[in-house]
């Protein structure tokens, strides 16, 4: 099914832009590597369960995974990639900076 393809694209391009493998990225998200395999190839479909582990696990949204509506969603990813790999103490410079920026923000 042309969905089925298009969600399973969307899904191996969150776990290549996490530079991971298949087989850790199914066991972070609890499912089986062949699972995910049919699912990126579109070869099955995405049940609800394997869906809100991996908006979980990635912090994408499910709009995105299911329909492609991105709002954000791929900024909003790059940004928490760079978080992640952030000391406590820069972490915590980060998240004043942007609580600076939002208070002072006229958008």
């Amino acid at each position: 099914m042309k969905n089925d393809l298009e969600v399973g694209n969307r899904i191996r391009a969150i776990r290549e832009e996490l530079n991971m493998t298949r087989s850790v990225f199914s066991e972070n998200i609890n499912i089986s590597e062949s699972y995910l395999t049919q699912l990126e190839l579109g070869h099955k479909s995405l049940g609800m369960n394997t869906l809100l582990a991996i908006c979980k696990y990635t912090n994408c949204s499910a709009d995105y995974l299911l329909f492609g509506k991105e709002e954000n969603n791929q900024l909003n990813h790059r940004i928490i990639r760079i978080l992640s790999d952030l000391s406590p103490n820069a972490l915590n410079l980060a998240y004043e900076m942007i609580r600076s920026i939002k208070n002072h923000s006229d958008f």
